[in-house]
């Protein structure tokens, strides 16, 4: 598995306007921009002829199609990356070898994403998307100065929520952690058996109550939670992560809410969710070494089951971007 070859999420596809968007992927810089079908294209953001952004430019019509120009020289570049015009020499037509550079993109769940080789791997699941009876929601970006692999860690343990989210999703008296079983899937693993006191495990919970918890490895960089507040008869909660690997210790977080809560509003649903993550995200930013060390370095515990599982499976995978060996 080469990470290249892999779908990673790079922007909210509501933010993808008129404009050319600017993002990076896997330490690329890249430009994002919709054709005249509302279809996304994305480019190495480089112009060819001088090396000038291509984010910097605009989406003009060519022709009657969409074509992404150059600010520097008006150079013109259809959705398939072909040099259309130059506009200094507008009778000449421009080879090959003057296009751009074109990746692949498609949108799915709220989200643009972005895969820079060829590959057969999918997008990362989420089965509570296509479930009527669950509210959607998008919350994010959050940019966070640290590893993907560090980000997804955290996601997958539990036995920091008496500390990093006292009085929300944990409590010191209660840091005990029962056994849980993880068993491995073609996309990594799955953890269950998890339960943790809460006390307050979602935006409705008025009184602490045992949490069980569901954890699944979805891809090297995402991974899904189901969360089942036992004082909540029928509540339940599917919160997917999906985390952009920017550079080797620089990422982008964004998190898919699947929740039977119709009650919140969208904002209220979004702070709660700020809250958490910006409680974990400074401890994540003190980390050292920021990238995840896959061998040695840092010791373990029996409650470390599914963060042992997760540097085994990228260890196993060779997805070595934002890792240490």
């Amino acid at each position: 598995m080469n990470e290249a070859t892999l779908w990673h999420p790079v922007a909210d596809a509501a933010s993808l306007g008129d404009t050319p968007l600017g993002v990076r992927l896997l330490g690329q810089d890249l430009v994002l921009w919709r054709d005249e079908h509302g279809g996304v294209r994305v480019f190495e953001d480089r112009c060819p002829h001088r090396g000038t952004r291509l984010s910097l430019g605009r989406v003009v019509a060519h022709e009657g199609r969409a074509s992404l120009e150059c600010p520097y020289h008006g150079w013109r570049f259809a959705g398939d990356g072909r040099c259309v015009l130059i506009a200094s020499q507008p009778d000449f037509s421009p080879p090959a070898s003057h296009g751009a550079c074109v990746h692949e993109a498609l949108v799915a769940l709220g989200l643009a994403w972005v895969r820079l080789a060829p590959g057969d791997t999918p997008l990362p699941a989420f089965a509570a998307e296509d479930d009527p009876q669950l509210r959607k929601l998008l919350c994010g970006p959050y940019d966070v100065e640290t590893s993907a692999g560090r980000i997804v860690e955290n996601f997958l343990d539990l036995s920091h929520f008496g500390f990093v989210h006292e009085g929300w999703l944990g409590a010191r008296g209660e840091a005990a952690m029962p056994d849980y079983r993880v068993e491995a899937t073609p996309t990594g693993f799955v953890a269950s058996g998890c339960r943790a006191w809460q006390p307050q495990s979602n935006r409705l919970s008025t009184e602490g109550s045992w949490v069980d918890y569901r954890y699944e490895l979805t891809g090297p960089f995402s991974a899904v939670l189901t969360k089942l507040p036992q004082a909540q008869d029928g509540y339940r909660d599917e919160i997917a992560l999906f985390v952009c690997p920017v550079d080797e210790e620089r990422s982008r977080v964004w998190f898919r809410l699947a929740v039977t809560d119709s009650a919140s509003s969208d904002d209220e649903l979004r702070a709660f969710q700020h809250k958490i993550f910006t409680q974990d995200q400074p401890v994540l930013e003190s980390q050292r070494p920021k990238r995840l060390p896959l061998g040695a370095g840092e010791v373990h515990c029996a409650a470390d089951r599914s963060s042992a599982a997760y540097r085994r499976f990228l260890r196993e995978r060779g997805i070595r971007f934002g890792a240490l060996t």
